[in-house]
C-alpha cells in the first residue's frame, strides 16, 4: 500500500522560527557602534590628511607638498589603524545579560 506522507504547513513553521527571532538579542549594543563611530571617524582624519592642503602656484611641483611625511606615512597609519577599529568593533562580543 501507498503510504501518505503528513506534510506540515508552511505558515506553522514560519510562525516558529518568527517566534525564535524575536527572542534573539540584537547583533550589535550600543558599545560596538560607538566604537564603529570611532573607528570611521579615525578613518576618515587619515583620508583627510592625505588629501592635504593646496600647492600655493599650480605652475610649480612642490615635491615637499606631495611627498610629505604627513602624506605618505602618518594618514595611511591612521587609516589603517581605524580599520583595526572598525574590525574589534564588529568581532567585540556583547557583555553578558544579567
Amino acid at each position: 500500500m501507498a503510504e501518505k506522507k503528513a506534510y506540515t504547513s508552511h505558515a506553522s513553521t514560519i510562525k516558529e522560527s518568527a517566534a525564535k527571532q524575536t527572542s534573539r538579542l540584537p547583533l550589535f549594543e550600543k558599545d560596538n557602534y560607538q566604537w564603529m563611530i570611532i573607528g570611521a571617524v579615525v578613518v576618515a582624519i587619515g583620508m583627510f590628511i592625505m588629501a592635504g592642503g593646496k600647492n600655493p602656484d599650480p605652475n610649480q611641483f612642490d615635491t615637499k607638498l606631495v611627498y610629505s611625511t604627513t602624506r605618505i606615512t602618518i594618514a595611511p597609519i591612521l587609516i589603517l589603524a581605524g580599520l583595526m577599529i572598525e574590525i574589534y568593533a564588529i568581532f567585540k562580543r556583547p557583555k553578558a545579560h544579567q
